[in-house]
């Protein structure tokens, strides 16, 4: 297992877009060190914001977070990364595959246009989790997010596919959501699934509806059943929301209309 250890406070935000396992595999200590990193005038290197210590396997451990560490993970393609502690923007953008792990908090667009791999946040996602940055086509494009506490707003904003589960979630859930499946065991704030074209969305509980989702009644799917026993195998703290009936919601009927909401019968 390689560690890298947070040396103290970064005098800057840092973009650890190339620091994967993979990538530091075939190099010195030394040489890593030399990997640039910041994003000023400055000249960050890895080595003036960590200690470095590698073994050359797939397994990479960053010692201290830092809201400043932006990027961690991204294009992570195998092997996985544990960060102790709070990381910054964009966490795992673009992960085609393995496992990224944060004990504490993210900022925003965790987890943008990742395409495999799990993610998982034990503590609150800012704004946007699984969303899509500006001018991009899509969010989440087939990886799994799991936030164990809160997330912000716009949780699967132009989500394409994938799963996302989170303790609770912000206004806009769901919106301009492509495809996909979004499971929150709390409440989701205003406006779920505005603009959805297709896709799922379950929840304990929700704010104020759009008028364009209509009800349709409490069908036993056997989707959900399915999503159920899969939620069950992760040991997802979601998959008791699923036990019971649920009333189902379609829309948003400004868009395609094939989305839907789900939540607890009364």
């Amino acid at each position: 297992m390689s560690t890298l250890r947070l040396r103290g406070d970064l005098p800057e935000r840092v973009d650890l877009l190339n620091i994967t396992p993979l990538a530091l595999s075939g190099l010195s200590e030394a040489e890593a060190g030399k990997l640039a990193i910041g994003t000023s005038r400055r000249g960050l290197t890895l080595g003036d914001a960590f200690e470095i210590r590698l073994d050359g396997s797939d397994s990479l451990v960053i010692e201290g977070g830092s809201s400043r560490l932006d990027r961690v993970g991204a294009a992570l393609s195998q092997g996985s990364i544990r960060v102790e502690g709070d990381v910054g923007q964009r966490l795992g953008e673009g992960m085609a595959a393995g496992t990224l792990t944060v004990t504490g908090s993210a900022g925003p667009y965790a987890a943008t246009g990742a395409t495999g791999g799990t993610i998982t946040i034990r503590g609150d996602a800012g704004d946007h989790a699984g969303g899509a940055v500006y001018a991009a086509k899509a969010g989440l494009d087939g990886a799994t997010l799991v936030i164990e506490g809160a997330a912000g707003d716009g949780l699967g904003d132009r989500m394409r596919k994938g799963l996302i589960l989170a303790g609770s979630a912000g206004a806009y859930a769901g919106s301009r959501m492509i495809a996909g499946t979004i499971v929150v065991s709390g409440a989701l704030g205003d406006h779920p699934g505005y603009g959805m074209r297709r896709g799922t969305l379950i929840a304990g509980s929700h704010g104020a509806l759009l008028p364009t989702f209509v009800e349709t009644g409490t069908p036993d799917l056997v989707f959900v059943r399915l999503l159920a026993q899969s939620l069950k195998r992760l040991g997802a703290a979601q998959a008791g929301l699923l036990g019971g009936t649920l009333r189902r919601y379609s829309g948003d009927l400004a868009t395609l209309g094939k989305g839907e909401l789900f939540v607890p019968a009364a």
